[in-house]
Formats: structure tokens, C-alpha cells, sequence
């Protein structure tokens, strides 16, 4: 009996216990499968909502095309040299002072386009040349220092007749009154003799920085840098500098080059300014240093065009000076007509 009960019982448990087994096992594979499909359709989900993180990104691009446009829109007969990116002091200096050089050779005759022949004349002549042309003033001066060669005879002239002569120089009264209080003070303070120090000369009327400059280099031979409107305009297109007081320019430039050079560099510059450099329409298309200039494009570049743009003997015309130097005349340069020719 008891054996019986325990064949039925095993009999019951091998039978009728197996199904709920399988049944378990079977329900636990759908919950895994659930929980997998469940994974899948939220990894799906995650994907489809990150564009919209991405959307930040996209609104940054827009910015760099609205600076293309504007870039596209500066005029291309005229385009804007870009300054030299990451340019050291040192690659500065070198560059500054190769197109010294090629200066040099292009204007080896350069000198002071103001006829002189001391330093009285020298001074009076710089004096007068404000808002006028050299030529103006070499046309001019001939008659007055006739009449008043020396700073006594301009001291004690007659303001009219200083003024009638200086009328073609334009601002005439303005200049009468300058020339003659100059020789005043130099009589009274240096005994008729133009002083040879920067500081003297200063303090002179009508006497500035850039005119102080001119009569020491080219009068006393001492070193200095004559920053005038020419010399601003070109030191500023090849980035040398860009300060806009001539005091400061004066400093900046006179850093890329030895003292000994200052003068020189002073004519070479000026001269490329007047010829070829031009402050409306610089002659790019014939100028000499066009390759190391960072501006070139400004002005017209065929070369055909642009030769017609050069002035003096660079383009075949008379000088300023009416006594030039005798190296001027040798390189083809021809005297300036006195006044009335």
C-alpha cells in the first residue's frame, strides 16, 4: 500500500509537476524578449531626439557665411590687402628694410627736392613749402633771397613786399609773418646762424619735428626722419606701422632701421611717393616693389595703364628743383622751369 501511495505521488510529481516547469521557463523568455524589444524601441527613441541636440551646432555655421558674403562684397577693383598674419618684429625689420634697399636702387640720385645753398635758405624753404609743392617754392625763393639773403635782411624787411613775393606760395600773409618772426629768432637768439640742435630749432616759428629734420640731415648731416604726408601715407600701406601722429610714426619707423639710415630712407620714401605711390591712384602696376608690398592692388595694376600714372622723370617729366644735383641730371632727370616758363 504504502509503495503505491508513493509510485502515485512520484507519478504525479513527474507528470502533472513537469508542465508547470516549462510553462515558468516559457514565461521568463517572453519577459526577457519584452524587456529586449523594450531596449531596442527606446535606443530608436534616444536616436530620433538627437538631432534636436545638434541643432545648436548648426546655427553656429551660419555665422562664418554671412562674413563670406561681406568679404564678397568689398569691390574688387580695389581690394584690401590683408596684414601680414603672425609677422615677428624680426621678419618686420627685414622686410622694412629689403624695401630700403630696393629703394636705393631705384632712387639712387634721391636728395632734398628744395634748392639750398645753406642752411638759412634750406630752413626758410621747408618753412614755405607747407600746403604747396617744392616746385611752387624753388620757383618762388629765388627772388626773395635775392632781396633778403641773409636773416637780418629778412627781419628788417617790409611785410608787403615779403608778401607779394610769397603769394604764389599760397597762405602768403600767414607765411610772411612766420618767415620773417623766424629770422627775428635767429638773430636775437643764435646770432643770425641757424642752429644745429633739435631742440634749438624747434623752438623757432614755424618749426616743427618734420622740418627740424630736414635741415639736420640735409644741412648738418645728422640723422633724422622726415615724416611727411607722402611718408605717413606709404609707411602705413607697406604696415609698418600703424600709428597716424607723425610723432609716433617717427618712432615706430625710426625702430626698423639704424640711425644712419634715417636720412636716406626719409628720401627714399618721399620720392616714392611722389612718383609712383600715388594717395588716389597708386601706379601698383609699375612699381619697382611691388612683390613686397602688402597693399599692392589698391592701385591700378596694368602695366600699361599705370606707367601712365608715373610723374617727374620717372615718367619722363621735369623735376621740382631748378638746380638739381648733377647725379639727377646724369640718370636722365631734367631741372624744373623757373616761374612763368
Amino acid at each position: 500500500m504504502v509503495v503505491r501511495r508513493d509510485s502515485a505521488v512520484g507519478e504525479q510529481n513527474s507528470g502533472g509537476g513537469k508542465k508547470p516547469a516549462k510553462e515558468a521557463k516559457g514565461a521568463a523568455v517572453k519577459k526577457a524578449a519584452a524587456k529586449k524589444t523594450a531596449v531596442k524601441k527606446a535606443s530608436s527613441a534616444v536616436k530620433k531626439s538627437a538631432p534636436a541636440k545638434k541643432a545648436p551646432v548648426k546655427k553656429a555655421t551660419v555665422a562664418p557665411k554671412k562674413a563670406t558674403a561681406a568679404v564678397k562684397g568689398v569691390p574688387a577693383a580695389q581690394p584690401v590687402a590683408k596684414p601680414p598674419t603672425g609677422e615677428s618684429h624680426t621678419a618686420l625689420v627685414r622686410r622694412a628694410r629689403r624695401i630700403n634697399r630696393e629703394l636705393a636702387d631705384v632712387y639712387p640720385y634721391a636728395h632734398p627736392e628744395l634748392d639750398f645753398d645753406n642752411p638759412f635758405q634750406l630752413v626758410i624753404a621747408t618753412v614755405l613749402s607747407a600746403q604747396t609743392t617744392d616746385l611752387r617754392v624753388n620757383q618762388t625763393t629765388p627772388a626773395l633771397f635775392a632781396k633778403y639773403p641773409t636773416p637780418e635782411d629778412l627781419a628788417a624787411a617790409n611785410p608787403e613786399e615779403v608778401e607779394e613775393i610769397l603769394r604764389p606760395t599760397g597762405f602768403f600773409r600767414a607765411k610772411t609773418k612766420s618767415v620773417m618772426g623766424l629770422s627775428k629768432a635767429l638773430v636775437e637768439q643764435f646770432g643770425g646762424e641757424v642752429p644745429g640742435r633739435l631742440e634749438d630749432l624747434v623752438k623757432l616759428p614755424g618749426v616743427g619735428r618734420k622740418t627740424a629734420f630736414v635741415v639736420l640731415g640735409n644741412a648738418f648731416g645728422r640723422p633724422g626722419i622726415t615724416v611727411d604726408t607722402h611718408f605717413q601715407r606709404l609707411v602705413r600701406r607697406w604696415q609698418w606701422t600703424d600709428q597716424t601722429d607723425p610723432d609716433k610714426i617717427e618712432a615706430a619707423v625710426g625702430a626698423l632701421f639704424p640711425k644712419s639710415d634715417w636720412t636716406d630712407l626719409s628720401h627714399h620714401v618721399i620720392w616714392h611717393g611722389r612718383r609712383i605711390c600715388h594717395a588716389r591712384k597708386p601706379a601698383c602696376g609699375a612699381c619697382p616693389i611691388a612683390p613686397l608690398c602688402p597693399a599692392y592692388g589698391e592701385g591700378e595694376t596694368d602695366p600699361e595703364k599705370a606707367k601712365k600714372l608715373l610723374k617727374y622723370e620717372k615718367g619722363g617729366f621735369p623735376g621740382q628743383r631748378l638746380k638739381p644735383p648733377q647725379s639727377y641730371l646724369d640718370a636722365g632727370g631734367k631741372p624744373a622751369p623757373p616761374l612763368g616758363a
